[in-house]
């Protein structure tokens, strides 16, 4: 395009020439030499203009010329404020989300099979992807820092007594005490023997066989009659003691010291250092292998689960308008932060950019993006220069001639 551009220079100037010389003998190459005269000047003119946005024309340093290398900073800034003064305006980028119906569009690509194993399927690889860079030892200690925080180190017998006052004041303990005193009682009933081998057992030498006999009849009976009084009497005496016992225990464990403190030891006992870091490491290797097979495996039930739950998130998005409006409002609140928050930050991305870039380098890639409609400019220069050219040549020729 240069080389036509030029051409078209060279052309008239070799016209000009041959008008110039011959135009007394034939005077209608006046006209010629018009045309050719104001078809140079245009060029020129526009070769001046276009060769200036991004270089000294011919190397000289005019003043205003090599625009592009010399501005390409304030260029840079410039861009970065349009961009963010008129893409990254908060009333700008919600007005466009809510126009869009994010929820429901992403309500009708979740409800579709190949929407939601598109999900699981890059769930799956973020999932295998994560578990491979963490590691195991850091893992393991975070684990073991949390559970110590939440679980090891505050007592547990404030908590623990707070619950079982609770349980015991809306008597869920009945049940079990239910359970425990018919176990009893079927297993008195169903084992009559053990208790007369007990009393046998225990009995002198001296006392006679029959004694013995008489007396584990009457202890079994009396135990018998004593479980099924206990079984029937809701407000049976030992139900009421066991009751005020368990009140008591739950009242100790919150307010006497004693007793908080054998829960401490209890918990000291069960949770030591060796035993919680195994149940640590022994819960990190569940976990992991547990979601590395699911991952692994996309008919596992965790990702058909999965699936499905997506599907069923999709079809609520559709059918509930309420559900879709909040969604929307999440996502145009998110957006709206990061664009009120980050907004001259992201713009800046453009103009710290544009800064890096060299100036000679930058200039010729924009030359080279625009370079042809430029071109065109130098051609529609010539042309119009010598339209204008012959045009005012034949009115002063008319006017004055």
């Amino acid at each position: 395009m240069k080389m036509l551009a030029t051409g078209l220079l060279i052309l008239l100037a070799v016209i000009f020439l041959f008008a110039f010389a011959l135009q007394d003998r034939y005077p209608w190459l006046e006209y010629v030499r018009a045309a050719a005269e104001g078809g140079m000047v245009g060029a020129l003119a526009d070769w001046f203009a276009v060769t200036a946005l991004f270089k000294h024309p011919m190397g000289i340093k005019i003043p205003h010329t090599a625009i592009i290398p010399e501005k390409k900073d304030q260029i840079g800034a410039s861009l970065g404020q349009f961009v963010e003064e008129n893409f990254l305006a908060e009333e700008i980028i919600r007005t466009k989300l809510d126009s869009m119906q994010i929820a429901a569009k992403a309500g009708a690509w979740l409800s579709r099979p190949e929407g939601a194993d598109r999900v699981a399927t890059e769930g799956a690889a973020a999932i295998r992807g994560a578990l491979r860079v963490l590691d195991d030892d850091a893992v393991r200690d975070v684990l073991e820092s949390m559970f110590r925080r939440h679980v090891v180190d505050p007592q547990w017998g404030p908590p623990a007594g707070r619950m079982a006052q609770r349980i015991f004041e809306e008597g869920h303990h009945h049940q079990l005490v239910n359970l425990i005193v018919d176990s009893l009682t079927d297993w008195v009933l169903a084992n009559p023997e053990v208790i007369a081998r007990l009393v046998t057992e225990r009995s002198p030498s001296w006392v006679p066989a029959f004694l013995d006999d008489l007396v584990g009849d009457r202890v079994q009976v009396q135990a018998e009659r004593f479980l099924i009084d206990v079984q029937e009497n809701p407000n049976h005496q030992l139900r009421v003691a066991l009751d005020n016992y368990l009140t008591g225990v739950a009242r100790d464990l919150q307010e006497d010291p004693k007793t908080m403190a054998k829960a401490d030891a209890v918990k000291e006992q069960v949770l030591d250092d060796p035993r919680v870091r195994e149940l640590m490491t022994s819960t990190w290797t569940t976990i992991k292998n547990a979601l590395m097979t699911a991952a692994d495996d996309p008919d596992s039930e965790l990702t058909r689960n999965f699936k499905s739950a997506l599907q069923d998130f999709g079809n609520r998005l559709i059918n509930e308008p309420d559900l879709a409006a909040k969604v929307n409002g999440y996502v145009a609140d998110a957006a709206g932060y990061l664009v009120r928050t980050y907004s001259r930050d992201i713009a800046g991305v453009i103009t710290e950019t544009v800064e890096r870039w060299d100036a000679q380098e930058t200039s010729e890639k924009i030359e080279l993006q625009v370079g042809k409609d430029l071109q065109f400019i130098r051609i529609n220069g010539t042309v119009v220069g010598s339209l204008a050219g012959l045009a005012i040549f034949s009115v002063a020729t008319l006017v004055f001639g």
